[in-house]
């Protein structure tokens, strides 16, 4: 049974940094692409960002592109997202996703994930 869970959320100020963790059980974490999502009050769960199997692949949303950095490591079965710069608008649920294999052109598709955690809350006050 996969499970994932999330932690390193938390309140902080704008311009503040968190790194939220991931811990992946009952997968071979290697042959896993892990992504982060995020739902805000009110709108629709959307992708953050992405590692492929070897962490040689990342990809981003324009909105946090140059602010977040997703990163994992295979040996402790975690995934990781450095938040820098925080902004209000990036008060949301944060969510942990995997899959085997997605191909790159649905990479951001959350409807190619199939397996989630539960989400890590993450508020930024202004």
């Amino acid at each position: 049974q996969v499970q994932l869970v999330e932690s390193g959320g938390g309140l902080v100020q704008a311009g503040d940094s968190l790194r939220l963790s991931c811990a992946a059980s009952g997968l071979t974490f290697s042959r896993y692409i892990m992504g982060w999502f995020r739902q805000a009050p009110g709108k629709e769960r959307e992708f953050v960002a992405t590692i492929k199997w070897s962490g040689s692949s990342t990809y981003y949303a324009d909105s946090v592109k140059g602010r977040f950095t997703i990163s994992r490591d295979n040996a402790k079965n975690t995934v990781y997202l450095q938040m820098n710069s925080l902004k209000p608008q990036d008060t949301a649920i944060y969510y942990c996703a995997a899959d085997g294999f997605i191909t790159d052109q649905f990479i951001g598709s959350i409807k190619e994930y199939h397996h989630w955690g539960q989400g890590t809350q993450v508020t930024v006050s202004s």
